[in-house]
């Protein structure tokens, strides 16, 4: 049983982890660029994601699939893990770097890595879709509000229309749109011609992988000079503290399965690159958040292989 366990927990975690580690060599070979990857991110994030997402929906039951329990949880997670980085990052002296240390400590790959695992073990990624419904726009509004909070260009001024900007781009998030655009299909029970199924799933097929390689080709280690102690930080509340705190709270509730994985993913996955992204506008240096993102996804290898070997050996999945 033991070797059983481990072996379903690397199956799991390993294909996804090498594509990243593929991408990474990639990179270092010259086989892709910065331009290009940052391309390949673009690519992968207004289509290949919201087509994966929306192929998965629109053929499900979705009377039968929402859980409106599950959902909930998931926000009231999220804010709880969002009042907790915050007052860890009131332990750093540099206040200009709070706000980075806030949306590194809370914000997940939940999209990319979520919908990865989900689709790994089970097939589908509906409970993932779920998870993504209930934290990403919580993931995006609290993260322009502390970092505008936090900027060294805070009396520059712009923040208003930073804000609706970034509220702007909330409400036409691909990811969120291509969760409405399925659930709504499904809701409404509208066929699906052979010619857009088909196209659709070229698509979605290539979602996680070219995501994951994309991921990896992003990594830099330039960044960690005068920053482990605080990364470490950051790495330890990211991918140890809040699976320890919040999974078996999880599992009292009831939940199982599709659900408790993509429960995981939310509490323990790496900080999501998109964080340089949104620290770098919001006018932030980005040093913290760049190998944040660096460490926890190396990190994260091992800790959710073995988050997921606990699970699966306490039959919870």
């Amino acid at each position: 049983m033991f070797l059983d366990d481990l072996r379903f927990s690397l199956n799991a975690t390993m294909p996804v982890f090498l594509m990243m580690v593929f991408g990474y060599f990639c990179r270092r070979v010259g086989l892709l660029d910065e331009h290009t990857t940052a391309k390949v991110n673009r690519f992968t994030f207004r289509t290949l994601l919201p087509a994966l997402l929306f192929a998965d929906l629109s053929k499900a039951d979705f009377r039968s699939v929402w859980d409106s329990r599950f959902v909930l949880f998931c926000v009231g997670v999220t804010l709880l893990s969002i009042l907790t980085a915050g007052a860890y990052s009131l332990l750093h002296k540099d206040k200009s770097e709070r706000g980075e240390i806030i949306q590194a400590s809370y914000r997940s790959s939940a999209a990319v890595l979520g919908i990865a695992f989900v689709r790994n073990i089970y097939g589908d990624s509906l409970m993932a879709a779920l998870m993504v419904l209930g934290t990403v726009p919580l993931y995006n509004i609290a993260a322009v509000t502390v970092l505008s909070l936090t900027s060294p260009d805070r009396e520059k001024g712009g923040k208003r229309s930073l804000a609706l900007d970034t509220a702007k781009g909330i409400a036409t998030n691909p990811i969120i749109l291509g969760i409405i655009v399925g659930m709504a299909w499904s809701l409404l029970r509208i066929p699906q011609p052979v010619i857009l199924e088909r196209s659709v799933s070229y698509l979605a097929n290539m979602a996680t992988p070219l995501s994951l390689i994309a991921l990896g080709a992003s990594f830099r280690t330039s960044e960690a000079r005068g920053r482990i102690r605080v990364t470490a930080g950051i790495a330890f509340i990211k991918l140890v503290l809040f699976c320890a705190v919040f999974l078996p709270a999880a599992i009292h509730l009831g939940f199982r399965g599709e659900k408790l994985i993509a429960i995981l993913v939310m509490l323990g996955s790496a900080t999501t690159g998109s964080c340089f992204v949104m620290a770098k506008n919001l006018g932030h240096k980005g040093a913290v958040t760049a190998f944040a993102v660096m460490l926890t996804t190396l990190c994260s290898a091992f800790t959710l292989t073995t988050w997921l070997f606990l699970l699966k050996t306490f039959d919870y999945i």
